[in-house]
C-alpha cells in the first residue's frame, strides 16, 4: 500500500526525477511516453520521413493519500480521493512490494505481496460495492413512489446483478455483461472493472528474475484472477533511466535485466486493454496508432481522422512481414502482390500497414 516503490518505477519509466518518501501527498504526476516497438523503428529507417510520430501512452503517479485506519488493526486504506481519481484511469498497476531493505519501514505484519494485493483488490472491490448500494437505495425509492423511468428500471436489475457478483467477493471485471447491460453501467467506471496489471517490486539480487521465490504465491494468485504480472526492480531500473539508451541498457543487461521495465510494462498493459497497433508509413510521416482488438478497417479510419472514415472507399493493407520482406518499401510490396483491398468490416490485425482510399 505504502513504500511500495511505486514513485520509483514512474521514475524508471518516464525518466522522470519526482522525489521519493513524499507519503501523504496528494500532488499528482503523470508522464508521456512512446511506446517502444522494432516494427516501428525498422519503418523508421526504411522509410526515412519528416516526421515520425509513435504510439504513446501516459502513466499517472499520485493523487491518493493513504489513510491508517485504527479499527482494523492499524490497517492502511485509502481515502476517499483515490477513488474519485482512478475512476477516470483505464488501467491499474498495482505495484507490491517484494523487496527488504532496512532504510524502508516494512509494512505492518512485514513483508508478503500476496496479503498487501489482497488486500488493495478487497478496498477496489468495497469502494464498488458502496457506489451501488447508494444507488439502489435511491433508484428503489424512486420505484416505490412510482417515478421510476424504464432507463432507470433496467439499471436497477444491472447494479442487482453487480451487487450479488461483488457480495460474493468477485469483481466487476469478471462478470459477463451484454452489450447493453455494459452501456448502462458505463458512466460509473467502476474501479474493480478495470484492467489491473501487478507489478512486484523485488530486491536487487532479484532483479532480472521473472519468477523469483519471493513472488511465487503472487504470481500462483495472478495466474488464478487472470491478471497480467511482471517482477521488476524499480529502484535498479530508476537509478540507470537517466542514463542515453545505450548505456542504460548495456547497465541493465549487467544486472541481469535482459529488458527494461517500461517495455515489459507496456506490453503488459497492451495485453490487459487488449490493445493493438497498425501503421501509416510514407516520405512525410511515419505514425503508429493504437487501436482495440478487433476493430474494423472504418475504425482504424476514424482513429485517424473523422472525415477519412466519412469517405471510407477501401483500405489497402500490406501486413507488416510482407512489408519486411519487401524491403521496407510499400511500392514493391505492392508490385509483389501483398497488398490487398479491403472494405469496412475488414478486422485490423497488430503491424498492419494501411493506406485508406477516401472521398468526400
Amino acid at each position: 500500500m505504502v513504500q511500495t516503490g511505486k514513485t520509483s518505477l514512474f521514475n524508471a519509466l518516464t525518466r522522470s526525477e519526482v522525489g521519493l518518501n513524499t507519503f501523504g501527498s496528494t500532488e499528482v504526476h503523470m508522464g508521456m511516453i512512446g511506446v517502444p516497438d522494432p516494427r516501428f523503428d525498422y519503418a523508421v529507417k526504411q522509410c526515412n520521413p519528416k516526421k515520425i510520430s509513435p504510439a504513446t501512452i501516459e502513466f499517472t503517479e499520485g493523487g491518493a493519500r493513504i489513510d491508517r485506519d485504527e479499527t482494523q488493526g492499524s490497517r492502511d486504506k485509502f481515502s476517499t480521493d483515490f477513488f474519485s481519481n482512478v475512476r477516470n484511469m483505464d488501467a491499474l498497476v498495482l505495484v507490491v512490494r517484494a523487496f527488504h531493505d532496512e532504510t524502508v519501514p516494512p509494512p505492518n505484519g512485514g513483508v508478503n505481496p500476496l496479503r498487501e494485493t489482497q488486500q488493495v483488490l478487497e478496498e477496489l472491490l468495497l469502494a464498488d460495492l458502496t457506489v451501488i448500494e447508494g444507488r439502489l437505495e435511491r433508484l428503489e425509492k424512486s420505484r416505490l413512489q412510482k417515478r421510476q423511468s424504464p432507463a432507470e428500471a433496467s439499471e436497477q436489475q444491472v447494479l442487482i446483478k453487480l451487487k450479488t457478483h461483488l457480495d460474493s467477493l468477485q469483481p466487476v471485471r469478471t462478470l459477463e455483461l451484454s452489450e447493453d447491460e455494459r452501456r448502462s453501467i458505463k458512466s460509473y467506471a467502476f474501479v474493480s472493472g478495470k484492467p489491473i496489471i501487478l507489478a512486484a517490486n523485488v530486491d536487487e539480487s532479484d532483479a532480472g528474475n521473472e519468477s523469483p521465490p519471493s513472488v511465487k504465491e503472487l504470481r500462483d494468485f495472478a495466474s488464478s484472477q487472470n491478471l497480467q504480472m511482471i517482477s521488476i526492480c524499480a529502484k535498479a531500473e530508476m537509478e540507470v533511466a537517466q542514463m542515453e539508451p545505450d548505456d542504460e541498457r548495456e547497465f541493465l543487461q549487467a544486472l541481469g535485466i535482459m529488458e527494461a521495465a517500461r517495455d515489459r510494462l507496456i506490453r503488459a498493459a497492451y495485453a490487459a486493454l487488449g490493445l493493438i497497433c497498425f501503421f501509416t508509413v510514407g516520405e512525410d510521416e511515419v505514425r503508429a496508432w493504437t487501436i482495440s482488438q478487433g476493430s474494423t478497417a472504418l475504425g482504424a479510419a476514424e482513429r485517424i481522422h473523422s472525415d477519412i472514415a466519412r469517405g471510407f472507399i477501401r483500405a489497402e493493407v500490406i501486413s507488416f512481414a510482407d512489408f519486411e520482406s519487401a524491403g521496407g518499401c510499400w511500392d514493391e510490396a505492392r508490385a509483389a502482390g501483398k497488398m490487398r483491398l479491403e472494405g469496412k468490416e475488414y478486422p485490423v490485425k497488430d503491424g498492419d500497414i494501411l493506406h485508406v482510399r477516401f472521398k468526400i
